[in-house]
């Protein structure tokens, strides 16, 4: 089971795991903080974009970490067929931002010739909004080795990021799985990307 934690809280919830499952002993491990509790249960933390961990085994750290550790300039992208997301940050602060929406048609059961140029119609429909989406990423994000975290559809994100404007942008964790994107979305996309992640296996439960 994997949970987002905010920096705030994550002093809060190791106490809460421990209180839960019993003491638990943290260590450090390839770059992660990780708890072990009394019943078996155990934990793995990692900082926000994926930054290795390589301070004290303590929840007081590890939380500093996580809350120093946002990059002073990155951006967010997500991108679905019908729809983008995309935010220039200072900070936790947005400096700039977009969303749009497109209309991309669904699936039909229909065959033969209507089929075909529905299938084309509907890609056609599908690259004006990858364009759309790339035009506007190229326009806040530029094209330097600025940090990014996306999410949403996989092949979407892949075609945005395929522009020869957007190649030098950094893709950083964690992925965002992100439903179509919309103005609230692009705000909790940016508090999920600025907060910690642990990995939870509770006690009984296979690896």
């Amino acid at each position: 089971m994997s949970i987002i934690v905010p920096a705030a809280r994550v002093e809060r919830w190791i106490a809460n795991f421990a209180e839960r499952h019993g003491r638990a002993t943290l260590t450090l491990a390839h770059g992660a903080l990780t708890g072990a509790a009394e019943d078996g249960s155990d934990f793995t933390a990692v900082l926000p974009f994926d930054a290795p961990y390589a301070g004290s085994a303590d929840a007081a750290s590890f939380a500093a970490a996580a809350a120093s550790g946002v990059p002073a300039d990155w951006g967010v992208l997500l991108v679905r067929k019908g729809g983008f997301a995309l935010a220039r940050l200072a900070g936790e602060s947005v400096v700039e931002s977009k969303t749009g929406q497109r209309h991309v048609q669904g699936r039909t059961k229909a065959g033969g010739q209507s089929q075909q140029r529905f299938a084309r119609r509907r890609e056609n429909q599908a690259r004006q909004a990858y364009e759309a989406a790339a035009d506007h990423a190229a326009r806040i994000l530029g094209s330097g080795s600025r940090p990014v975290v996306v999410g949403g559809d996989r092949a979407a994100v892949d075609e945005v990021l395929a522009d020869p404007r957007l190649r030098g942008l950094r893709v950083v964790g964690p992925w965002l799985p992100v439903p179509d994107p919309r103005r609230g979305i692009l705000e909790q996309a940016v508090r999920d990307a600025c907060a910690a992640r642990f990995d939870v296996r509770n006690a009984g439960e296979s690896s």
